[in-house]
């Protein structure tokens, strides 16, 4: 895990990667004593890289207000995107996202899915600009964003769309998830337990990650102050 490259690109894995991996493994060979399986747990002894925390890319609301203004060269990775940037939601469950899943209430609109990642049910509220980014409503079996795949295609088209829009940030589709975090920690009275219901965690140190960034903006617009002493 640590040394062979195991990604399509040719590169290692993260070492968050190596971590839940092996600690699958590990749990795996834990059962199998606890079954009488085997007598002995091999992995108990080894010691995992300690986890390196990347950096997480987000888009400010400038940003965002930039990319809406700009044409992306196919129409539904622009609004899928958006979305994402919105809701929080995963590339896989945007692209499996069915028209039945949206359910209309009183006061607004849910979606209720299975994380694609976890699995776990969740029921979602959206904010109306997501509504508007979903488009006018098909037949229940209709995919909402139909048309959205992975591919390289739609990678290359939006890398250029970003940069098409003045962004010089290496943005993926992942970003989007990132962004909604960051948007919701900058609201005035949103705690971070809220966050984490939202994003679909399970664990509140997956949120904590984002606590993080924003205390890095903090510091970035407090080192901008004007000097005095000149």
């Amino acid at each position: 895990l640590i040394n062979k490259p195991l990604k399509k690109n040719g590169r290692n894995l993260s070492t968050s990667s190596i971590s839940s991996y092996f600690n699958k493994f590990r749990a795996s060979l834990k059962q199998a004593v606890k079954d009488r399986i085997i007598s002995f747990n091999a992995s108990t002894d080894i010691k995992l890289p300690k986890i390196i925390e990347k950096e997480r890319q987000y888009l400010t609301v400038e940003e965002l207000q930039s990319l809406h203004k700009v044409e992306c060269r196919y129409p539904v990775l622009k609004r899928a995107f958006l979305f994402s940037c919105i809701t929080g939601l995963r590339f896989g469950d945007v692209e499996n996202l069915y028209w039945k899943q949206i359910q209309t209430f009183k006061n607004g609109i849910r979606i209720h899915h299975h994380q694609e990642k976890t699995k776990s049910l969740e029921y979602l509220d959206i904010n109306p600009q997501a509504i508007k980014y979903m488009g006018d409503r098909r037949n229940d079996e209709d995919l909402v964003f139909e048309g959205l795949k992975s591919s390289d295609y739609f990678n290359v088209a939006l890398s250029r769309w970003v940069l098409k829009a003045g962004i010089t940030k290496h943005i993926t589709f992942h970003c989007g998830r990132h962004t909604y975090a960051t948007l919701l920690m900058n609201i005035e009275g949103v705690d971070l337990l809220t966050v984490m219901k939202l994003l679909g965690h399970k664990n509140i140190k997956a949120t904590q990650i984002y606590a993080k960034i924003m205390d890095k903006t903090k510091r970035d617009a407090v080192n901008q102050l004007p000097q005095i002493n000149i």
